[in-house]
């Protein structure tokens, strides 16, 4: 089971950048939207590996806030839990190693 414990980190962005995301957090997306983009990124060596593994954390969070799931057990624990366990096997591990995402200096 996932840590649901969030770390701030700051990013410096281009003020265009700056500007969209702070009319994105007008509508409370902002956090979201930037957690998301950059778990795809280390997370995926592709853009439709990155989207589904983030589906099946959507779907496992989307479990654990229904109501229903919360309430009804199997074998000592809720259903989201029990369904949370036959999910996350399906998420595919990636090889991030070696990849490069931006400039390197050059000695």
């Amino acid at each position: 089971m996932e840590s649901k414990r969030l770390i701030p980190y700051s990013v410096h962005l281009p003020e265009e950048i700056y500007k969209k995301l702070k009319i994105a957090a007008g509508e409370r997306k902002a956090s979201a939207l930037v957690r998301d983009a950059i778990t795809l990124i280390i997370e995926g060596d592709d853009s439709f590996n990155g989207g589904y593994n983030k589906a099946i954390r959507d779907v496992i969070g989307t479990l654990h806030e229904d109501q229903w799931c919360k309430v009804i057990g199997i074998e000592g624990q809720s259903f989201a839990y029990y369904l949370e366990d036959q999910l996350l096997p399906m998420l595919v591990s990636q090889n991030v190693k070696g990849k490069t995402n931006g400039k390197t200096k050059k000695a």
